[in-house]
């Protein structure tokens, strides 16, 4: 509210933001923050984007993320889980209203100048019908939130671990935030992924912060397995 104030909502097209921050280490918003946030741009004629490229398609046990954290943006991108990340593809949705401005200003011809050369690639596309198919038929959103409470478990079991500082979790994403190392920022969780890398079990991290997204289709077993040799390797560099 003081940034429009500042500036003016007639100097600001849109507002853009993931649901839940992933690359920037799991961040889940306060209660009611995406609420305000749609209040404010519906307030001011602000257009608000999600960028669900993370939290799209089953990731947080629904479809979207914004349909389980209840707001609805007016424009929203996503890519990876729109063809399993086999074949580059991106998308935007846009809400009737913003469609029907971009194809009613128009010119006669077409109504958005827009687009790539590999734009409605054909093995992109067939990559994207096929995973919609599976998202369908196997029901992965309510297959992720049918195993929701054991990975959240299996995450907070790592809390009482040396310089764990913080654990963040919504659906099946999670956060491990380590203290760092003095005057070496991003070293430990480092450690960490190259420990957890040689005994076979793929984690990213960004600082010092180890971020998980696992398969849609992870068991039980699998889940042991990431957090057993997770566990390990913090406890591996805990100097």
């Amino acid at each position: 509210e003081n940034l429009v104030a500042l500036h003016g909502a007639e100097t600001i097209a849109a507002v853009m933001v993931e649901p839940i921050a992933g690359s920037t280490g799991v961040l889940v918003p306060p209660k009611g923050y995406l609420e305000r946030l749609r209040a404010l741009c519906t307030k001011h004629g602000i257009l608000l984007i999600f960028d669900e490229v993370i939290t799209g398609f089953g990731r947080i046990g629904t479809n979207f993320g914004a349909e389980r954290l209840g707001v609805t943006p007016d424009i929203m991108t996503m890519a990876k889980g729109l063809t399993n990340a086999a074949v580059p593809m991106g998308a935007v949705a846009v809400r009737n209203g913003v469609y029907d401005a971009i194809v009613e200003g128009a010119p006669t011809g077409i109504e958005l100048f827009h687009g790539y050369t590999y734009s409605g690639h054909p093995l992109a596309a067939a990559a994207a019908i096929a995973t919609m198919e599976l998202h369908r038929e196997e029901d992965l959103p309510g297959r992720a939130r049918a195993i929701e409470p054991l990975w959240q478990e299996a995450t907070h079991s790592l809390r009482d671990l040396p310089n764990v500082i913080d654990i963040r979790d919504y659906g099946l994403i999670a956060g491990i935030e380590l203290a760092p190392r003095g005057g070496k920022p991003g070293q430990r969780a480092m450690e960490v992924f190259r420990r957890c890398f040689d005994s076979g079990v793929l984690i990213r991290v960004t600082g010092d912060i180890i971020a998980l997204s696992p398969p849609l289709i992870i068991e039980p077993k699998h889940i042991d397995r990431l957090y057993g040799t997770l566990s390990d390797a913090i406890r591996a560099e805990a100097a």
